[in-house]
């Protein structure tokens, strides 16, 4: 099958870019029909977020700490739409409790979970502006220190750097997609611009309940 085919024959499938792209756009659109009282359901919001975990799992063994933690807090708030319908509830139960940022509670599930989708979206970033980089070892890494690092131990930072060297290439990655460039670029482009509103409403939530956004 040559290139144009290729595309042609992407274009009609579900890949993994194309359901995360479509579910971010669903919830940046849900925002923007509701701008004097926004709100985002939880359930649907965890839908959208369980899209994402297939990203960190084609990356290998340098984003596992990202898979295993990120789809562990993406199952807790999933479990908790159950009672909680939106993601303001979750955040005025702990505020009500005084246990925002204790370990295991719901809103700080929220806060990684939101960091997750941020670096994913960095490393789109990067890896849209390096396209002649055949590697990602450093497009993953200046995502990683932008959104991750700041927050991790010396230990889980020296762990992911030493991890970086085992992250696919940028044609194995493309090929675990089910995508080609030109077609990947564009879905990275329109999960980036439709994560964005939702990941500065998420810190819209923190701060409008004077929850500052250092941890």
């Amino acid at each position: 099958m040559d290139g144009e085919s290729l595309e042609e024959h992407n274009a009609m499938m579900m890949t993994p870019l194309s359901a995360m792209a479509e579910a971010f756009e669903e919830l940046d659109k849900m925002l923007r029909s509701r701008e004097d009282d926004q709100q985002l359901r939880l359930d649907t919001f965890c839908e959208a977020c369980s899209l994402v975990s297939v990203l960190f799992g084609c990356l290998g063994f340098a984003f596992k700490f990202a898979e295993v933690d990120y789809v562990s807090k993406v199952r807790d708030l999933k479990e908790a739409s159950r009672t909680s319908n939106t993601l303001q509830d979750i955040l005025d139960l702990d505020v009500a409790n005084d246990t925002v940022k204790i370990q295991g509670s719901l809103s700080r599930n929220l806060r990684r979970v939101r960091q997750g989708l941020d670096l994913v979206r960095a490393l789109f970033e990067q890896f849209l502006t390096n396209d002649q980089d055949c590697y990602l070892k450093e497009a993953a890494s200046r995502a990683y220190r932008q959104v991750c690092a700041p927050y991790h131990s010396w230990a889980v930072r020296t762990a992911v750097v030493a991890g970086m060297c085992a992250l696919p290439t940028r044609n194995q990655l493309l090929l675990k997609l089910n995508e080609t460039e030109q077609s990947a670029g564009k879905k990275m482009r329109r999960y980036i611009d439709a994560s964005l509103p939702v990941i500065e409403y998420i810190d819209k939530l923190y701060l409008s309940r004077n929850i500052s956004l250092d941890w």
